[in-house]
């Protein structure tokens, strides 16, 4: 069965965007020449089978936006949209919740992974939801000084179990499974 798993670049001391809503480099890892975690991206690439964002994370451009991922993306809204195509990515906006967004996604996916890759609210909502089985953290050597924080305030314990960690120049990656609860 494919995961759905959290992958988002964060700062040393807890943003995934700057003060202003700014990368404040955050990314910089990503697209590095030389250096970049060459095997993590391919990881990316190959694995995502769809990917989640939240309607902030997908921004405000009424025909989408280019992307390597050639993947259905499906974006969590209240905002009814006709599906957008652009550049071999589909674009559907969800609007009846969370839950069917991932269903959905999940569906679409098939047997690879679906990626949530945007937006801190919809990162905690999943999480406090029980939908995501991963977390993957690109930890980057940056301290920020303020921003948007990752998950802000959760309200509850979440037991995680580190599963690997691969360290490139700029920046340390972070794979976590979500251990659930026993019944």
């Amino acid at each position: 069965m494919s995961l759905v798993f959290l992958d988002l670049a964060m700062s040393l001391d807890g943003f995934i965007a700057g003060p202003q809503g700014e990368d404040g480099g955050l990314h910089d890892w990503y697209f590095a020449e030389q250096g970049a975690a060459d095997d993590i991206k391919r990881e990316l690439l190959d694995g995502i089978g769809a990917i989640i964002l939240g309607h902030t994370a997908f921004g405000t451009a009424p025909d989408g936006f280019d992307t390597e991922y050639h993947v259905p993306h499906f974006i969590l809204t209240h905002q009814p949209r006709p599906t957008i195509t652009r550049g071999g990515a589909t674009f559907s906006f969800v609007t009846d919740g969370l839950h069917r967004c991932v269903a959905q996604a999940r569906e679409a996916a098939g047997r690879q992974d679906v990626c949530v890759a945007g937006g801190a609210d919809l990162a905690r909502q999943c999480l406090q939801a029980g939908l995501l089985d991963a977390l993957q953290i690109h930890l980057v050597p940056v301290l920020l000084g303020g921003g948007l924080p990752l998950f802000g305030h959760l309200g509850q314990r979440v037991p995680l179990e580190r599963v690997r960690v691969v360290q490139s120049p700029h920046a340390t990656h972070l794979t976590y499974n979500i251990v659930q609860p026993t019944a």
